[in-house]
């Protein structure tokens, strides 16, 4: 799975790579794509075989680790449609696969999910779950538990309704699929749903806290990452933001959508909701990682939950009630003051409140939040959590918003520009436990990969600008870093080979939203391309190039 483990922390218990030999770390081999789009994928390896998606039109190819550089020993393309191309909001990313039981599970940006068998990449079959023509795409990794798979649907800039839902490991068959917005018997909420604060208490709410009919086209899209407690049997994921990103079409708290949901995975019933944004003004997806802990609090152990959201603040709650536990910012925030724990809602900030024809300036964070999709790692050696993400403010105007289905549904005009110390993304350790920042690395662009926490003391990211680096878990402090021939945006992983070294791979490929500048080639001069990221990234096309590679290091011979 994507993240190592079902409690998301991307931890690696491999300690041959440590602070006083990660020097040594070099390219051991590689493999080039040919495909110059975002690589934001996990490699996932499995009994001697290492496993890689790209972007569409969506490859997988299969390595035998036996046999390092050779050529895969299987390649398989997924036959998309051409035109999921132009509701790709975000550049054609994929975030990689699932294997379990010798199958390979990965979507497509055409709404397939598709089994292969792992020895030889034979198709075992192929489900459609969702329709361009409608603005719906696929972009997440599945995950596998018991016996489901489970994945989402994008396109919450179209104005697409969201969903979970859960296939059959055996032939792809819909189980069940829980939707973010509508009546309860559709978000599959029923008498086992206690959620801890009141404003999520009622019947139908997924339909009552909008204007009339306006959730069905509501977002609360599913493109992120899934957690599994297999103790509570719970599910934890997070939606996205309502359509239009102009809240002044869409009033009310707009539900389900910028939460998360606790689900059984056998039936999909949620057992409760939190919302990080009610009535989200800013597009503050709630999708981002839920990495699951357990800690020792007022003399019990406690199940925990920690989540890095957009809007600024870094959430610890309770995972098997929904409480929120304690909620300080990570980032510059200027939209809000503050969590009330005692209700769980933000104190949103009137001034900064987005309204058509008027232009509301250093909004903080700006739309792709203090953090987006990019996954975070924990460590339990050091107890801390190691945060990829941004600094960017944003001005911005709403707008009239219509809707016709496949086309963009947005609503408004923005320009990202960087926050505080004009470095637009940051590297940072987290204390869940003490609610504090423990260490910080200033970046010139927003940090849009994964991170990698393992046993050796060592913690790995990428940069935009194309640099694989790794510091010092307990310090910060940088003790390696190589260039890439294009920005990083995957996900790291290190896993140990046939031959019993431990090996570190990442894939680079500049892209994703932060990454359009370069990938589509858009005109800096214009300040609101790529959704107002060109002014920020302005500089990028001059730092890296577009491409698409595996790269996977170890330590060289010597002292």
């Amino acid at each position: 799975m994507s993240a190592g483990d079902y409690a998301g922390t991307r931890f690696s218990p491999l300690d041959q790579i440590r602070r006083d030999n990660v020097k040594r770390l070099a390219l051991a081999w590689r493999f080039d794509t040919e495909l110059g789009r975002g690589h934001e994928s996990a490699p996932i390896i499995v009994d001697g075989t290492l496993y890689v998606t790209t972007p569409f039109p969506n490859r997988v190819h299969a390595f035998d680790l036996s046999r390092p550089g050779s050529p895969p020993k299987w390649s398989y393309e997924a036959r998309g449609e051409e035109r999921a191309r132009g509701v790709a909001c975000c550049d054609v990313v994929n975030r990689g696969a699932a294997v379990s039981g010798g199958k390979v599970f990965f979507n497509t940006l055409d709404n397939h999910t598709i089994a292969l068998d792992a020895g030889s990449g034979r198709e075992l079959w192929n489900v459609k779950l969702g329709e361009v023509n409608r603005g719906e795409s696929m972009t997440m990794a599945p995950l596998v538990i018991k016996d489901l798979v489970l994945v989402g649907n994008s396109g919450g800039e179209f104005g697409v309704r969201g969903w979970l839902s859960a296939l059959s490991v055996q032939d792809g068959s819909l189980r069940w699929r829980a939707y973010s917005t509508g009546p309860d018997a559709d978000a599959l909420i029923g008498p086992w749903f206690k959620p801890f604060y009141a404003q999520d208490r009622g019947g139908d709410l997924g339909m009552k806290s909008w204007p009339p009919d306006k959730w069905k086209q509501g977002g609360g899209t599913v493109w992120g990452f899934i957690s599994y407690d297999a103790q509570l049997d719970l599910l934890y994921y997070g939606t996205g933001n309502p359509g239009p990103w102009n809240p002044e079409q869409r009033v009310g708290d707009n539900k389900w959508t910028a939460g998360i949901f606790a689900r059984k995975p056998d039936s999909g019933q949620a057992a409760w909701f939190y919302q990080w944004s009610p009535h989200d003004l800013y597009d503050y997806d709630g999708v981002n990682e839920n990495v699951l802990f357990d800690a020792q609090q007022g003399g019990r152990r406690r199940h925990l939950l920690v989540h890095p959201d957009r809007n600024g603040y870094m959430y610890v709650l309770d995972r098997e009630t929904g409480e929120v536990l304690s909620a300080e910012p990570f980032a510059h925030i200027t939209t809000s003051y503050g969590v009330d724990l005692k209700s769980g809602r933000p104190r949103m900030n009137p001034a900064k409140e987005p309204h058509v024809g008027r232009l509301v300036q250093d909004a903080c964070p700006a739309a792709p939040g203090a953090k987006d999709w990019q996954p975070s790692a924990f460590s339990p050696k050091t107890g801390l959590l190691y945060v990829p993400h941004n600094n960017l403010c944003q001005d911005a105007e709403a707008q009239e918003a219509n809707y016709i289905a496949g086309t963009p549904y947005v609503g408004a005009t923005t320009k990202f520009i960087p926050g505080p110390g004009k470095a637009a993304g940051e590297f940072c350790a987290w204390n869940p436990l003490t609610a504090k920042k423990i260490w910080k690395i200033a970046e010139k662009y927003p940090v849009w990969s994964g991170a990698l926490a393992t046993a050796g003391g060592v913690v790995f990211y990428g940069t935009m600008d194309g640099y694989f680096k790794a510091v010092d878990a307990q310090s910060g402090e940088m003790l390696w870093k190589a260039r890439t021939d294009s920005g990083i945006i995957g996900q790291p992983v290190s896993f140990q080979g046939p031959d019993g070294k431990q090996y570190v791979a990442v894939t680079s490929g500049v892209g994703g939203w932060a990454g359009l500048v370069v990938v589509n080639k858009l005109d800096v001069g214009d300040p609101t391309a790529g959704s107002g990221f060109t002014v920020a990234m302005k500089e990028l096309p001059q730092a890296t190039r577009a491409g698409g590679s595996l790269l996977v290091y170890a330590l060289e011979d010597g002292p």
